[in-house]
C-alpha cells in the first residue's frame, strides 16, 4: 500500500501539510515525496511493489499534469471488454513515442488520461485511488476504484479549500469533516460523477450450472484469472490462510498458478483456536510453507486501542475481525520479507452469509447483496486496507477481480440463494475439481461450514473483548453515556468502548461509517443484537 494526499487552496502551510502528511508513513515506508504548485500540493508515499528502483517513485509528470496513485493497475478494457494486461498497453504507449520512465504499473495513467479524459476511468481493470493536478487549467481530478478496495477521504477546510487523502488521519484537524470518497466515482470541477455502478445488473445470468459454459465454469475461470493477475509483483508474496473457503481457494489456486510452494499464515488465541487445524490441513494439502501465529488476551487486549486508530471506525464486526488480521500481518512485517499479502475477502457479500439464508425472497438477497458490495469500502475491505497498510504490506483481493464481481452479481439471486443446505454452494461447486478431475482442496475442507474471522481465531476472542467491555461501564453509565450520540448511538457496553475509543482519534467524525455492520433485522431469525454468526439460530457446526 501506498499513500496519496493532495491539498487545493492557499490556507494551509507546507509545515501543517507535512504534519499531517507523516501520520501515514507505514503505507509507504520506503520513500516520500511532495510536489507543491501554486496553491496545490501533492504527496506520496511509497511501499515498492512494482518497478521497484527510483523511477517508480511518484508523483510522475505528464505534459503539464501531475498524478498520485495508490493502485496496482492490471490491464485496460478495450471495446471488446476485454482487459488487455497493463504491460501490454505501456508497449503501445512506447511505440507511439510516449517517454515513460519506469516499469511502474502507474506511470501510464497519465498519457491514458491525456487520451481519454475521465473515460479513462471506467476503462481501468485496477484498484487504485488516485489524485490528478493540471498546472493548466489549476484544477483537479480524483477518482477511486468501483469498490473502494484502495481508500481516499476528501474533506473542505474552513476556506472552502479541499483536500483528499487515503486515510482520515492525514485529513483529522485539517478539515471540517471527513468523508469517504465514494467508490466508482471520479471528482471533477467541484462535483462528483459515478462511473459505474458495480451492483447494476445489465443483463441476468441463468441457466445450467454445470457443463462447458454453465455458470460454475465461469465462476471458476473468472475467479482463476483475478488471482493470477494478482501474482504479477516484483516483490514477495504472502497469503493469509485461515482455513475457511475462500482463502483457502485463493491459496490453492495460486500455488496452481506459480507451481511451487507458496507462504502461507493463520492465526489463532492460544487457549481455543478454531481456524488453526483447518488451515495446517489446507497447506499440508498444497504443499505451502505454512507458519502460525499463535495470540494471547493480553496481545489482543493491549493491541485494541491501535487497532481503532489504524481503522478508523467503531464498527464492532470490524473491529472484532481486525484483532486477529492486525496482528498476523504485525508478525508478518516483524518476521518475514514479505511485501504483498493475498487475502479471501468479498467473497460473502456475493454469495451470501449465513444470515442470508434467511432471505424472504430472491430479491430481497440480490438486494442485500447489492448493498454489502456498495458498503465494502466502510467495512471489510476497509479492514483489509487497514490492517495490512499499517504493518506496511500491500493487500490484494481476488474476489475483487472487477469481472468476477460484475458476474456474479448478475447470477440469477434464485441461484445464489442457499437451496443447497449449503452456503455458497455455486462457489464450493466451481471449485470441486479442475479440468483434469484434481480436487483443489479435500472435500471435507471445501464444504466446511462458515465461521466468522474473529470467531474462528478462538471464540475466547469476542468474549474477552466483551468481558472487558462489561467491566468497563455499570448498567447506569453505559445508558447514560451511549445517548451522548446521536448518530450509529452504541447498543452494547462492547460499542460504546469502541465508539469513545474512535472519538479519542477522530472525535465528532463518525459519519465516516454509516451505521453498524449488522444482518438485516427486518428478516426472521435475524433480529439480533450482536453481528457474530455464532447468535443466529442456524450457524450450527460452523466454527467446530
Amino acid at each position: 500500500m501506498c499513500c496519496v494526499m493532495g491539498y487545493f487552496g492557499n490556507v494551509i502551510s507546507m509545515k501543517e501539510f507535512h504534519e499531517n502528511f507523516a501520520r501515514t508513513t507505514s503505507r509507504g515506508p520506503d520513500s516520500s515525496r511532495i510536489l507543491e504548485n501554486d496553491g496545490a500540493i501533492l504527496g506520496f508515499q511509497r511501499l515498492a511493489i512494482m518497478g521497484l528502483d527510483e523511477s517508480g517513485m511518484q508523483p510522475f509528470s505528464h505534459k503539464g499534469k501531475s498524478l498520485v496513485c495508490n493502485g496496482e493497475i492490471y490491464g485496460i478494457y478495450g471495446t471488446d471488454g476485454k482487459s488487455r494486461p497493463w504491460r501490454e498497453v505501456r508497449k503501445e504507449l512506447v511505440s507511439e513515442g510516449c517517454a515513460l520512465r519506469s516499469n511502474s504499473d502507474c506511470e501510464i495513467l497519465l498519457p491514458l488520461y491525456e487520451k481519454y479524459g475521465t473515460d479513462l476511468f471506467s476503462k481501468l481493470d485496477a484498484e487504485y485511488a488516485l489524485i490528478i493536478y493540471d498546472e493548466e487549467s489549476k484544477s483537479a481530478v480524483a477518482a477511486r476504484d468501483p469498490i473502494g478496495i484502495r481508500p481516499l477521504y476528501y474533506g473542505h477546510d474552513a476556506e472552502g479549500a479541499i483536500a483528499f487523502a487515503s486515510e482520515p488521519k492525514n485529513l483529522e484537524g485539517l478539515v471540517k469533516e471527513i468523508l469517504p470518497f465514494p467508490p466508482g466515482h471520479y471528482y471533477k470541477d467541484g462535483k462528483f460523477t459515478c462511473y459505474r455502478d458495480i451492483t447494476k445488473v445489465a443483463k441476468t445470468v441463468t441457466g445450467s450450472l454445470d457443463g462447458k459454459d454453465g455458470i460454475c465454469r465461469q465462476i471458476h475461470d473468472k475467479l482463476v484469472a483475478g488471482i493470477q493477475k494478482r501474482l504479477d509483483a516484483d516483490a514477495p508474496l504472502g497469503f493469509l490462510l485461515s482455513g475457511g473457503l475462500d482463502s483457502s481457494l485463493v491459496c490453492a489456486v495460486s500455488a496452481r498458478l506459480l507451481k511451487k510452494p507458496i507462504e502461507t499464515f493463520a492465526i489463532g488465541m492460544k487457549t481455543d483456536a478454531i481456524d488453526l487445524k483447518y488451515a495446517k490441513q489446507v497447506a499440508d494439502f498444497i504443499g505451502s510453507k505454512h507458519h502460525e501465529i499463535i495470540i494471547t488476551k493480553e496481545n489482543v487486549l493491549s493491541a485494541l486501542e491501535e487497532v481503532i486508530y489504524a481503522l478508523g471506525t467503531f464498527d464492532i464486526t470490524t473491529i472484532r475481525a481486525s484483532m486477529g488480521m492486525y496482528l498476523i500481518c504485525k508478525a508478518i512485517h516483524e518476521q518475514t520479507d514479505i511485501r504483498v499479502l493475498l487475502t479471501g475477502e468479498i467473497s460473502d457479500e456475493l454469495f451470501g452469509y449465513k444470515y442470508t439464508d434467511f432471505a424472504p425472497s430472491a430479491a430481497e438477497f440480490q438486494k442485500e447483496a447489492e448493498k454489502r458490495v456498495r458498503e465494502l469500502h466502510m467495512y471489510d475491505v476497509l479492514r483489509a486496507d487497514r490492517c495490512i497498510s499499517v504493518n506496511s504490506l500491500e493487500a490484494r483481493v481476488p474476489f475483487g477481480d472487477l469481472d468476477f464481481v460484475e458476474y456474479v452479481m448478475s447470477i440469477a439471486p434464485e441461484l445464489k440463494m442457499n437451496h443447497y443446505n449449503k452456503g455458497k454452494f455455486l462457489l464450493r461447486h466451481a471449485f470441486e475439481k479442475d479440468e483434469n478431475g484434481k480436487p483443489y482442496l479435500p472435500h471435507d475442507l471445501l464444504m466446511r461450514e462458515k465461521a466468522a474471522f474473529s470467531d474462528a481465531v478462538g471464540h475466547s476472542l469476542v468474549d474477552d473483548l466483551k468481558e472487558f467491555a462489561e467491566a468497563k461501564y455499570t448498567d447506569k453509565e453505559f445508558e447514560g453515556k451511549r445517548q451522548a450520540y446521536s448518530h450509529a448511538r452504541p447498543f452494547t457496553k462492547e460499542s460504546l468502548l469502541y465508539r469513545e475509543i474512535f472519538e479519542k482519534f477522530y472525535p465528532g467524525q463518525s459519519q465516516m461509517i454509516v451505521d453498524f455492520w449488522m444482518p438485516n433485522k427486518s428478516w426472521k431469525g435475524c433480529d439480533v443484537n450482536d453481528p457474530s454468526a455464532r447468535v443466529l439460530s442456524n450457524y450450527g457446526d460452523s466454527g467446530k
